[in-house]
């Protein structure tokens, strides 16, 4: 009976013991693994912010650097000051970063991940007992800040920054008129047509010039030389100095009968109004925030009078809206199972090959998308979101093979 008892007492120290050692195992994973895992999500968030940075400035360089090429193609070969040069890029910066973030989110991401997929630090957070999905979220939270980030800049800021540009650029096409002639191109004015060939500074040679009058009758003009001038009125925006000028005049109600005449020199004035009113039907969507689009849509269906290129025009920048800065949400729940998958060897390399080539696939389904929107008057919806949906479903695929795995 005795030894009964004593066997029974031993049972339950050993109990004892065995409860204690549990609850010591489970003190050291709340407070020592849990506490190294909560440091390893910060040292990823940490290390996901510098990877992100620094593949935002690359793209961010990129867009900055074809911006510059465009400005020097247009106006600052034609003299114009380099003060207005660098406020036109200024003015440029909104969109340029609503161009890199989603970019920047992708190859960022990816260079992230398979770095430390390469240097076995996921392996580690694994063995922690960390899950894909604990892993996931550092990655996925960062996406949905910089998507709202860049939505902020795409709706807000972007047309702030469109506004205050064309209203630059007006303003230099006034004071430098040789900034609209440019070589071997087609200029539309309210009543006229412009065929340039080659310009030269001031110069231009071989210029047509086609253009209606007031009573509706039609005339073409054409000069080897023509010299641009300063216009003495402020109303005036281009005054153009043709030398030996050929001119055909069709006569309105008798269209088989022309007059021609030619002459030493002519002096043609080309009207601010003119150009002002050839820019655009309507307001420019880029400088309208998604609200004002939505209700300059609606007053345009109500109307009834827009042609189906107009609505199409104002329905993609509508879309594009949203469209690509949330793209940052779609290239985060692609790179996490990406990166994971394809990371092992060289996966800091190989996220930013995988990343470049994902971001020019991306953007010529943006381009295409736009064309076929505008062109096919394909709907706006599809045309600007299809990207983000098949990367979408990419990543959605990829992190099936991951969990299966």
């Amino acid at each position: 009976m005795v030894l009964v008892q004593r066997v029974g007492v031993n049972f339950m120290k050993q109990n004892q013991t065995c409860s204690k050692i549990k609850q010591l195992f489970i003190f050291i994973n709340e407070n020592i693994f849990k506490s190294n895992s909560h440091i390893m999500m910060r040292y990823l968030v940490k290390e996901l912010l510098l990877y992100f940075t620094i593949a935002f400035l690359f793209f961010f360089l990129v867009f900055f650097c074809n911006q510059i090429l465009l400005l020097v193609q247009d106006i600052l070969r034609k003299h114009v000051p380099l003060v207005e040069v660098m406020k036109l890029m200024t003015y440029s910066l909104p969109f340029i970063i609503a161009q890199s973030a989603p970019f920047g989110t992708l190859v960022g991401f990816l260079m992230c991940i398979g770095r430390l997929m390469t240097d076995n630090e996921i392996l580690i957070l694994r063995a922690t007992g960390t899950s894909f999905f604990r892993l996931s979220l550092p990655v996925i939270v960062l996406g949905v800040l910089i998507s709202l980030g860049s939505f902020f800049v795409n709706d807000y800021l972007l047309p702030l920054g469109t506004i205050q540009y064309n209203k630059l650029y007006k303003e230099i096409k006034f004071s430098h008129p040789n900034v609209e002639m440019e070589s071997n191109s087609i200029k539309k004015t309210s009543n006229s047509i412009l065929v340039i060939g080659e310009v030269n500074d001031r110069n231009v040679s071989d210029l047509l010039l086609f253009d209606t009058d007031q009573d509706g009758n039609q005339r073409l003009i054409v000069a080897s030389n023509t010299e641009l001038l300063d216009p003495q009125d402020s109303t005036i925006m281009m005054q153009l100095r043709m030398s030996n000028p050929s001119v055909i005049q069709f006569d309105n109600e008798n269209k088989d009968t022309y007059e021609y005449i030619s002459s030493d020199f002519t002096t043609m004035n080309i009207f601010a109004s003119q150009f002002i009113s050839s820019g655009s039907s309507g307001t420019n969507p880029r400088e309208m925030t998604s609200y004002d689009l939505k209700q300059y849509i609606n007053k345009l269906k109500a109307k009834g009078t827009s042609s189906k290129r107009t609505l199409n025009t104002y329905n993609l920048e509508y879309h594009k809206k949203f469209s690509l800065p949330f793209g940052s949400i779609f290239f985060a729940l692609l790179a996490f199972p990406l990166a994971i998958l394809f990371g092992k060897h060289n996966g800091q390399t190989i996220g930013l090959i995988i990343g470049i080539l994902i971001s020019v696939l991306y953007w010529s389904l943006m381009t295409l998308g736009q064309i076929f929107g505008l062109r096919n008057g394909m709907n706006g919806f599809v045309s600007m979101w299809l990207p983000n949906l098949l990367v979408g479903i990419f990543g959605c695929i990829f992190i099936f093979f991951l969990v299966k795995k």
